[in-house]
């Protein structure tokens, strides 16, 4: 039978009220027995654990088989030994000035962007290369990293097999399109003078090969960043130098390397 709320019985109520009472105190106690999380530890709980990314040997990730310098303090790669500790940058066991030529005593070489200033031959090969970047063939750069002993260097070790096979296997895809581009870019930054006058004297891209990088200003903190990330910047600077991808060029127009690494 139902009653209207002010015809039920006063003790029918008082048993409603009572068992309100008791349901809160439970939910409450249990609540309070239950442990609390931040939202922040929550979330931590719900994501799996960290997989710590294999890498293809080199110390690339898998899908990118572009080269990065080692993580400083870890020792070369078995697969690419390191160069003798007599050997100075300006030998001619290294390809000449191929790798970091940072002097922090030495005054700080002149940045130069004028093409207009390269030699001849220079500006020439400089030019064949940016144009065959530009095509999108990476078979237009056989012609200009040639064979033998004048061939182009393009690893700080001995490569096995057809150079422009060697290329695409450094770039992320198949055509090389992607090292294509990296060549490109550092081509088209400032460059530096070195050992002029001397035997082995070089134009070098990009100008922050020769630099500190802690004496890198905005502008050419912007400029680096078109080549690496500003994670690579940070690793470099930890190393001392500037060790990803340059070029080097004779005087006489001899494309002498396109490497990366220390």
């Amino acid at each position: 039978m139902n009653f209207p709320m002010s015809g039920r019985p006063k003790g029918l109520v008082l048993c409603i009220r009572l068992a309100a009472c008791c349901a809160a105190i439970a939910l409450v106690t249990c609540l309070a027995s239950s442990p609390a999380y931040a939202l922040s530890e929550i979330k931590r709980e719900e994501l799996p654990a960290p997989v710590t990314p294999s890498t293809d040997g080199d110390g690339s990730m898998p899908g990118s088989t572009v080269p990065m310098p080692d993580p400083v303090g870890t020792p070369p790669s078995s697969s690419q030994p390191a160069a003798p500790d007599a050997a100075e940058p300006d030998t001619p066991s290294d390809g000449g000035s191929n790798r970091p030529r940072v002097d922090p005593e030495a005054p700080l070489p002149e940045v130069v962007y004028d093409l207009g200033k390269l030699p001849e031959p220079v500006r020439r090969m400089h030019d064949l290369i940016i144009e065959a970047c530009k095509s999108g063939d990476i078979e237009k750069l056989r012609p200009l990293i040639g064979k033998g002993d004048s061939m182009t260097q393009l690893s700080l070790a001995d490569i096995d097999g057809d150079a422009i096979a060697f290329l695409k296997g450094l770039s992320g895809d198949p055509d090389g399109q992607e090292i294509l581009a990296i060549l490109e870019e550092v081509l088209s930054a400032g460059y530096v003078h070195v050992d002029a006058g001397k035997p082995q004297e070089l134009y070098v891209w990009p100008y922050f090969f020769a630099l500190p990088l802690d004496k890198l200003d905005a502008k050419q903190r912007v400029e680096l960043f078109k080549i690496v990330t500003a994670g690579d910047f940070d690793d470099m600077k930890q190393f001392g130098a500037y060790i990803f991808y340059r070029v080097g060029i004779t005087s006489a127009g001899q494309w002498m390397f396109f490497v990366a690494g220390d």
